[in-house]
């Protein structure tokens, strides 16, 4: 049984005391911390906790710290309530750096912005979305089990009973997006669920807009997302100009209004528009240039993650999940981290005299065969170099495995977000049920594992570094340095 409390008293004590820490967030797998002087922060120390899986941004003022699915949300609670109790015995934060931490208190996947407008407006996107995960996954497996029961002709008066409970979310979906959106930009956020609970009112059909009916949940939640961010500016723009006593009865009066009105007569239609390409889009590229699509994601995904581009799909395989059932993207990206577990095997093997790395890898490898990537990649694969690449390899032979079978008209998706490894089996379907898209996956699966494993031990390692041995040291980069 594992003790959240311990762990959480030890990451505050390793990375210089509550009074070090500035900023908490996390997302599936990280505890994300903003300290104020990273020099205080005992790496090493903090790498051997039992339960930590890596660090990642040691050295910097972005830390992160990998705990893996589950174990990181009890233990970020733990040190909010352990930085929260400080603050009220002794004043451990001044009050400036409190409302720092506080206007930063907000579940995100990313922390503090980082370099660069886009990378960080993709950031505040995904962390509109990464709250709604849990939701997702839990109502994905629920449709999937119904879906096998009436498949089979099972309970038949226990599944339209399963099928509200797993379609509920997604009916309402718009409005969570818009509750989150203004959370995260700074509005209120039921003035944001309001305005996209235009969008999935069934009064909406009655509205003409550019000629023609709109149909409700049109936009999906790309509308939301944009309606919430509209109602969001113009609240801010009413509280700046308004009186205390009218700013109470006008700004969400004339929030509500004029967001709502733009959302009817332009977002809908506009955002309906966008998500229609987008799944016309994912279903060409896939029937057309599947094992070539499969490839360039599988291959790429890794690189894209560490440059922070992968949060720019986050929106998009909710819009495909919406629209279609589930998203043809999530099993091919899922590639990537099958190849890194691959690529760790063949380092495993290649330098067996390398107990230290062959220890990191042995606790590292079922975090990764369940989808938890970065103890391998953070921790083995990128410090080494090479590996990363021919692991990146891997990745794209999986995802060029699955993007063939969809050339051929077995499509396979995943009803929600967030796992993938072994974990995204008891979500996986696709247009010909479930079976045939479990069995590609798991052929994927193997694929990028073996893909993976010859192209390390064949190119992974410099030429002259004897079997066994492992490379210079000045050939790698301290784990997280990237």
């Amino acid at each position: 049984m594992r003790n959240d409390t311990a762990t959480a008293s030890a990451v505050l004590a390793l990375t210089g005391g509550p009074a070090n820490v500035r900023h908490v967030t996390h997302c599936l797998t990280r505890l994300r911390l903003t300290v104020a002087d990273p020099a205080a922060v005992d790496e090493e120390s903090l790498r051997a906790l039992p339960g930590v899986l890596g660090v990642i941004g040691a050295g910097t003022p972005s830390l992160q710290v990998v705990l893996g699915p589950g174990v990181v949300d009890t233990v970020t609670a733990e040190v909010e309530r352990q930085l929260a109790a400080g603050e009220r015995a002794g004043g451990v934060r001044s009050g400036a750096r409190a409302a720092e931490a506080d206007k930063g208190s907000r579940l995100s996947p990313a922390g503090p912005p980082r370099k660069g407008p886009l990378a960080a407006s993709l950031r505040r996107i995904a962390d509109v979305f990464v709250p709604l995960i849990p939701a997702l996954i839990g109502c994905g497996i629920l449709a999937g089990v119904n879906g096998l029961l009436t498949n089979a002709g099972w309970l038949p008066g226990l599944t339209p009973a399963l099928a509200a409970i797993a379609s509920g979310f997604m009916a309402l979906i718009a409005v969570f997006v818009g509750y989150q959106t203004a959370k995260e930009f700074g509005g209120t956020p039921i003035l944001g669920g309001a305005v996209a609970a235009v969008i999935v009112h069934p009064g909406v059909a009655k509205v003409t807009a550019f000629g023609v009916h709109l149909s409700p949940g049109q936009g999906g939640v790309l509308g939301a997302l944009a309606a919430a961010l509209l109602a969001t500016r113009i609240e801010k723009w009413c509280r700046g100009r308004l009186p205390g006593a009218l700013d109470v009865l006008l700004t969400p009066t004339v929030t509500v209004l004029v967001a709502g009105l733009a959302t009817l007569y332009g977002l809908m239609y506009a955002a309906g528009a966008v998500a229609t390409a987008i799944g016309t889009g994912a279903n060409w590229l896939l029937t057309t240039t599947g094992a070539f699509a499969g490839l360039v994601l599988g291959g790429l995904f890794l690189p894209l993650v560490m440059l922070g581009l992968h949060q720019a799909l986050i929106p998009i395989h909710t819009t495909l999940i919406e629209q279609q059932g589930y998203t043809v993207l999530l099993p091919l990206l899922a590639m990537a981290g099958a190849g890194q577990v691959g690529g760790a095997l063949a380092v495993y093997v290649r330098l067996r005299h390398d107990t230290t790395l062959r220890a990191t890898i042995r606790s590292a490898l079922p975090a990764g065969l369940l989808g938890v990537g970065e103890p391998l990649i953070y921790g083995v694969s990128l410090p080494l170099g090479r590996p990363f690449v021919t692991a990146c390899v891997g990745g794209a032979a999986g995802g060029g495995f699955v993007g063939f079978f969809a050339m051929l008209g077995e499509k396979v998706g995943a009803t929600a977000i967030g796992p993938s490894g072994w974990a995204l089996f008891p979500l996986l379907t696709g247009n010909q049920g479930p079976a045939p898209a479990i069995a590609i996956y798991a052929g994927g699966l193997l694929t990028a594992y073996a893909v993976g494993f010859a192209a390390t031990l064949a190119f992974g390692f410099p030429r002259g570094t004897a079997r066994g041995t492992a490379p210079p040291v000045t050939e790698r980069t301290p784990a997280g340095s990237a």
